[in-house]
């Protein structure tokens, strides 16, 4: 907790980045340039209908009036944390053909380019430019390419660029038509609230709709999708139609599934709706020290802040109240157990936390693991406490290179924290209770980037919280991401979502919920956990972390994610009533900030 995550930086986009400096000129041409009786293909690309036809990520575009190179609007796009404002639209074009993309552009470090062209993809940029200048590329498309991706964007941390009169120049495609319904409709394993779904791509198909009991509950781009906040022992039917621009086709054949009673996992005894928070117990910063008898009962789980080890790879995990010197009015240990009982006894739940912003532990090895296991069970054992709450930061979890797979690990730290946990369940029966406090980094990110990649030069810890989570979804009580001290990241619409606002916590949350293809591949889909098994995360005050989140955002939050209401432009993929609640850093900060956080959830849920 209270750690800044590392931006989403990657080598490979430096490089790729660099290597467009040293391009002459900028310009890349691969193929001749179109006739002069080519047809301008792009779609309103003087920008004079606004932004119709065209997406631009996380929001980040604009239709202005000035400046602009002709006409009377103009696209002004703005880079932002980790996402370079890339405005861009899918063209039908014919295979094996020639094409001339050209745009007049103004600002620092600016893109055009075109993707999907089925030979080699090619871009043009130019750097500084003080007043609109004409960027052009040319390309041939592959034997089979019948549509390419046009776009323009900026970079990383640079002002806003403008873009003017985009034209794509070349023979026009086939007309659209509408797809074929898919065939292969097939049901994966059910959970008790959730349903796997596969079915055969449809030729032309840009996305698939799907359908329960003939109401449409979501959409996908992929071949896959997980259906949840199913009731559990019941029998569902399910159809999936593809679409494009053309139109939507018909159902598919209807495939039947009937959810399990239990559904694996424990809730651990926790109210349907719950409030987790963090005690500092042993340390202190500017927020005070709170004694454990002083807790008010808004709090069902109370993480113990923190256990740390002797050294990063010893696994020897060793916790202790704040020393009276540090922490004025800390309480002795006896009045501490005594506390934690009278807590458990009013129904609440006392986990130690492990880790932290400080706390880094690599289980490298199966002595760190085994050392891990008894000293957390003699933590546990002492203070009489419910259970574990993982939260590893820094970089305590990363992947090996060649560990592509969340769902077979092969790294040790990865491999042998699994074990370690499920060796602590075992011990404690179904009572135990396990929460993980993972950073966005460490999850959602996954959704784009897993570890260094296929190739090398990614951040290896990207997404590396995966085959934890997924290892031991059966056992896990309750996961709250940390919504905070977080960059841009990418949801299931594609677009990059900023911590501080309801949006952040509503896109990040669906992905929980949802499921998603790890680094986009449709064959390693992470699937989506049960609403009561998922809280989200945020500072309780401005001073205990980067985005904090008004009570009125928080509230919109909750809103869209179980009512679907106040969602604003991001569309959830369902509707999860049970969602389990919220988790805070810490109560500490909320004491500090006179309880708004935790009163704000009290009348929310009505406690």
């Amino acid at each position: 907790m209270e750690r800044t995550g590392p931006p989403v930086r990657f080598s490979g986009l430096l490089a790729a980045f660099s290597a467009a400096l040293l391009a002459a000129g900028g310009l890349v041409a691969s193929a001749p340039a179109a006739g002069a009786a080519d047809a301008d293909l792009a779609r309103n690309g003087g920008f004079e209908a606004g932004l119709d036809g065209w997406s631009c990520t996380g929001g980040s575009g604009a239709a202005v009036t000035t400046p602009v190179h002709s006409g009377t609007s103009a696209l002004k796009a703005t880079p932002a944390g980790s996402d370079n404002a890339r405005c861009s639209q899918t063209v039908t074009v014919k295979p094996d053909s020639a094409y001339t993309l050209s745009a007049w552009v103004q600002g620092s470090y600016v893109y055009l380019g075109a993707s999907g062209t089925g030979t080699t993809d090619v871009s043009a940029w130019t750097q500084s430019a003080g007043a609109y200048k004409q960027l052009t590329t040319t390309f041939r498309t592959g034997p089979a390419t019948t549509s390419v991706t046009v776009y323009t964007h900026g970079w990383y941390g640079t002002p806003a660029y403008y873009a003017d009169d985009l034209t794509l120049t070349g023979p026009g495609g086939d007309p659209v038509v509408v797809p074929a319904a898919p065939t292969g409709l097939r049901a994966g394993t059910a959970t008790s609230s959730s349903v796997p779904l596969s079915w055969t791509a449809s030729s032309g198909a840009t996305g698939y709709h799907v359908y329960r009991n003939g109401t449409k509950v979501l959409d996908t781009t992929g071949t896959s999708a997980t259906v949840t906040g199913l009731a559990a022992s019941t029998a569902y039917s399910f159809q999936v139609t593809a679409a494009n621009a053309a139109g939507e086709s018909a159902r598919s054949a209807a495939v039947g599934a009937t959810t399990t009673a239990g559904g694996g996992g424990t809730d651990g005894g926790l109210p349907a709706h719950a409030l987790v928070g963090y005690l500092h117990s042993s340390f202190a910063n500017g927020s005070g020290y709170t004694r454990m008898a002083d807790v008010p009962d808004s709090w069902d789980v109370i993480n113990l802040a923190f256990g740390e080890p002797t050294s990063v790879t010893s696994g020897d995990i060793r916790f202790s109240l704040c020393p009276a010197a540090e922490c004025p009015g800390v309480e002795t240990e006896a009045e501490f157990k005594a506390a934690v009982k009278a807590k458990q006894a009013a129904g609440k739940k006392v986990l130690i936390s492990i880790g932290g912003q400080n706390g880094q532990v690599q289980l490298a090895s199966t002595a760190a693991r085994d050392t891990f296991v008894s000293s957390v069970s003699k933590i546990i054992d002492t203070y009489g406490l419910d259970g574990l709450d993982i939260d590893f930061e820094g970089h305590s979890l990363s992947l090996n290179t060649g560990d592509t797979d969340f769902r077979s690990p092969t790294t040790p730290v990865i491999v042998n924290l699994i074990s370690a946990v499920k060796t602590l369940k075992a011990k404690y029966g179904d009572g135990f209770v396990l929460t993980m406090a993972p950073e966005t980094f460490f999850v959602q990110l996954g959704y784009q980037y897993y570890g260094s990649g296929p190739w090398g030069g990614q951040d290896p810890r990207a997404g590396a919280y995966l085959p934890v989570i997924h290892a031991l979804r059966d056992d896990l009580t309750l996961l709250h991401v940390q919504d905070y001290n977080s960059g841009s990241i990418m949801g299931l619409d594609n677009q990059y979502h900023s911590m501080g606002g309801a949006d952040f916590h509503i896109a990040m949350t669906d992905m929980l919920l949802t499921g998603f293809p790890v680094a986009g591949d449709q064959a390693k889909v992470f699937p989506a956990l049960r609403p009561e098994q998922v809280a989200f995360g945020l500072p309780a005050s401005t001073q205990a972390g980067n985005g904090h989140t008004s009570p009125a955002e928080v509230t919109k939050a909750l809103n869209c994610l179980t009512k679907k209401t106040d969602c604003g432009a991001y569309q959830t993929h369902g509707t999860w009533s049970g969602l389990r609640g919220l988790m805070t850093w810490s109560i500490n900060w909320d004491r500090f900030n006179n309880w708004e956080f935790s009163k704000n959830f009290d009348a929310y849920f009505g406690s």
